[in-house]
């Protein structure tokens, strides 16, 4: 349900949940998710008292939503071939670095495959599957192992703990200069594939 107070839209949901919470969305769109019991009124009230930080990180939203589009502008997508070009090098080159980092490291692996995958560098099942971007292939060498070392350290840590992270840097050194590359590098790769 869409509405509006005090010249401020929002979108209510309602819950078996307890408290009252805000969420602004990519776009600058307000979601108010509320308890079945909470009064119109009672909503509202947060709403206004809130109304400075919805509006500061709805104008935030907005101009995360013109950079995104303008970033959209600039960029070329990918054709299926180039994809499948991409692929198939990634198919050719990666097996024997993660059979380098794999004996380093000292885990056993099982089957690795490589696709194109919207929202994942590399994943590692429970049964020691690998899985890898093929848009992986198109970024620094260090970045590339950096995620097969962060793949390969899950066949021992399958979390995101303390101990895991320290594996990961007992071998990467340098890994957060691979992830902000990821962060800011890596997404134009992506919107490139997926939204370009």
């Amino acid at each position: 349900m869409a509405v509006v107070t005090e010249k401020i839209e929002y979108k209510l949901i309602r819950s078996s949940r307890r408290t009252i919470g805000l969420e602004i969305r990519p776009g600058g769109e307000l979601i108010v998710r509320a308890p079945h019991r909470a009064s119109i009124r009672e909503i509202e009230k947060i709403i206004l008292e809130k109304k400075d930080w919805i509006i500061k990180h709805q104008l935030l939203a907005a101009k995360k939503a013109g950079e995104r589009e303008e970033m959209l502008s600039t960029l070329e997508p990918f054709t299926f071939e180039e994809i499948q070009e991409l692929a198939d090098k990634m198919q050719a080159e990666f097996p024997p670095r993660v059979r380098e980092y794999a004996d380093k490291i000292g885990v056993r692996y099982g089957r690795i495959t490589i696709r194109i995958q919207k929202t994942r560098w590399g994943s590692c099942s429970s049964k020691g599957n690998l899985n890898f971007n093929c848009l992986l292939i198109l970024s620094p060498k260090e970045v590339q192992d950096y995620i097969i070392v962060h793949e390969l350290c899950h066949r021992i840590e399958m979390n995101h703990s303390a101990r895991f992270w320290q594996l990961v840097e007992n071998y990467m050194p340098d890994y957060k200069k691979c992830e902000k590359w990821l962060k800011t590098e890596g997404r134009k790769l992506m919107m490139r594939a997926f939204e370009a």
